[in-house]
């Protein structure tokens, strides 16, 4: 009987414990994320010294085409080196990387511009795909974006609309949630979006996973505050 008893109030201490070192935990992840967006939301105050590992997310037609316009007006030699990253069925915005980062290099002296990489993601999502087997391919996606994370570990995150950034932002939200490394993620909304933001830039808006984001019409700034209005960029 004595013997019992005390396997069940073992078995109570174990439950107790466990039941608090979960709220524990969570009281910890909620602090440490609200420190995170509050922290974000300062970050253009506090500028590190030297060049910042950036890494640049292409996404098809137009949104490169945005993107690259937005890095020519940019003062290359802060970041670097640079990352490009485009799905994995995008050859094409990779190729127009390649030709912007040689122009770079003829204008100026290879030190002076950085070092450039090129690298693709598995997409989410293709057009036309099932649900039911996008849960696969979404999961395919995650962990390869989880691999690039920790492989280049970037300063600063530049997009702008592809959904292939949705899982990379999303990894270094939590690494900067868990403390593994801090990268300033920067939106800039397409300027075909005048009225509401694309879905990513939603996504970002609303889980405040982004540091800032940027849009480039007055309605976008009314309807969303938080946004950043800079006017045309391009």
């Amino acid at each position: 009987m004595e013997n019992g008893s005390s396997c069940f109030f073992s078995k109570v201490g174990f439950l107790n414990f466990a039941i608090l070192l979960i709220i524990g935990v969570s009281t910890f992840l909620l602090f440490r994320i609200l420190y995170v967006i509050y922290r974000s939301s300062k970050q253009l105050h506090n500028r590190p010294p030297g060049p910042l590992s950036t890494l640049i997310i292409l996404g098809s037609g137009g949104h490169t085409a945005e993107m690259l316009n937005l890095l020519a007006v940019m003062q290359m030699d802060r970041f670097k080196p640079r990352y490009y990253i485009a799905a994995a069925t995008d050859n094409m915005s990779l190729q127009k990387a390649h030709v912007m980062e040689d122009t770079l290099k003829n204008k100026a002296e290879a030190e002076t511009v950085g070092t450039s990489h090129f690298m693709q993601i598995y997409r989410s999502r293709e057009v036309g795909q099932s649900y039911l087997t996008s849960v696969g391919t979404t999961l395919a996606a995650l962990a390869h974006a989880l691999w690039l994370m920790i492989k280049i570990r970037p300063q600063v995150i530049l997009c702008n609309g592809p959904g292939t950034c949705i899982p990379l932002c999303a990894i270094a939200f939590i690494f900067k949630v868990l403390g593994i490394r801090w990268s300033s993620i920067f939106y800039v909304e397409s300027i075909a979006r005048v009225k509401r933001l694309s879905l990513s830039g939603l996504l970002l808006y609303k889980l405040r996973m982004a540091d800032q984001i940027f849009v480039q019409w007055p309605q976008l700034k009314s309807k969303y505050p938080r946004a950043n209005y800079v006017g045309r960029l391009m």
